[in-house]
């Protein structure tokens, strides 16, 4: 065999699975604007016999060599819960990363594709790691930046490899920057939002942490039905969301998680939940390659004292009640609670570019485009 020949092949190994797990942090060394995400974090998610995730989806990783060196991996995804929900047979790609090298990544889409379509795809989307409810999309513009937590960052040569194996844009999705300097808080603003609460009976309490659980059985109830017909979505099961809660719980600040609830007959129905969270990457960008050890607990616990920035990750409203204008009590909410005290800056990321209703809302309160990522698909 050709010693300088680039190969393919899956992983099957426990030491080709290090070597799929290890290889971003190589890769990405010398890159400013990338922050090493913890290695248990990211172990956990990749392996496919204990994460909740691949309980309903069928997954395989590839990894791809010369002269014996890994320059690339990538995974393949068939979410039979995602094809059930949306009657389809589409496949993913995801975690994939690579060197700039147009025949490695030919070779590890090849993979890609063949192995989706023998599980009978019919078009393939990503990138996803591994869903829309996790890390997902490319970044195509902000390489100046770093990302926000649970935000990817990526080599800008990366779609140029991508759209080389015949993949288009799906769909982008925007990351603004939003500021207590540059928010539009406005006398407006809070007429509309007491106004609002005052007609509709809508009270907004905070993620009440001593009801942990019943908080988040309550919003995943609310993500399922609100973001239902929203682009690329997956609903959670609840053990996939409580997995997810339960790292959440590690990070989270109940002081910026709001529950909206509508008040009728002397009862509270909750409506919609409001989701933000302390930038955790602030933090991880001083604990070199990932590792807690010997020193990078130290690091992470000293530096997570000093955030001051957060991440809106996500606002979801029961479908019946999407037309009330919500957002503007989540908005004055946001405002009066973080931006005016311990976190006067952030990023409300992502949103859709066809989601107009929240574009707009960015806009209003004086959110700026700081970041753009992309999904694309091909048809097989």
């Amino acid at each position: 065999m050709n010693e300088n020949q680039i190969t393919v092949r899956e992983v099957r190994t426990s030491q080709e699975e290090r070597k799929f797990l290890d290889y971003p942090y190589r890769l990405y060394r010398n890159q400013p604007h990338y922050i090493p995400q913890l290695r248990m974090s990211q172990k956990a998610i990749l392996d496919t016999r204990k994460h909740p995730f691949y309980k309903t989806s069928d997954a395989a990783k590839f990894l791809a060599f010369e002269n014996g060196k890994v320059i690339g991996r990538i995974m393949a995804i068939f979410n039979r819960e995602y094809n059930d929900f949306h009657k389809e047979k589409a496949g993913f790609f995801g975690f994939f990363e690579c060197e700039n090298n147009l025949e490695a990544s030919q070779q590890l889409f090849a993979a890609v594709r063949n192995w989706l379509k023998a599980k009978g795809a019919t078009v393939i989307r990503g990138p996803v790691n591994p869903s829309t409810n996790y890390e997902s999309g490319l970044l195509v513009e902000g390489f100046d930046k770093d990302p926000a937590v649970m935000m990817v960052y990526n080599f800008d040569y990366y779609a140029k490899l991508i759209e080389a194996n015949s993949y288009k844009k799906a769909v982008d999705m925007f990351a603004y920057d939003i500021g207590v300097e540059t928010f539009q808080y406005s006398k407006k603003l809070q007429r509309v939002a007491e106004k609002l609460k005052k007609k509709y009976q809508i009270h907004i309490r905070k993620f009440e942490k001593k009801n942990f659980w019943r908080d988040v059985d309550m919003i995943r109830e609310i993500y399922n039905d609100a973001w239902s017909r929203n682009w690329g979505f997956v609903p959670f099961n609840e053990e996939e969301f409580k997995h997810i809660a339960k790292d959440l719980a590690q990070i989270y600040d109940p002081e910026v998680v709001f529950i909206a609830e509508r008040e009728a007959e002397g009862k509270r129905q909750p409506i919609g939940f409001f989701l933000a969270l302390p930038d955790l990457n602030r933090a991880l960008k001083h604990v070199k390659d990932g590792r807690l050890l010997p020193f990078g607990l130290l690091k992470l616990l000293l530096h997570s004292r000093k955030i001051d920035f957060i991440r809106i990750v996500i606002m979801g409203v029961l479908q019946e009640y999407q037309q009330l204008g919500i957002a503007a009590v989540f908005y004055e909410a946001i405002y009066q609670q973080a931006l005016v005290g311990k976190y006067p800056n952030g990023e409300m990321s992502w949103v859709l570019e066809n989601n107009v209703m929240m574009t707009r809302s960015a806009e209003l309160i004086g959110g700026k485009i700081s970041k753009v990522y992309r999904m694309y698909e091909t048809l097989l």
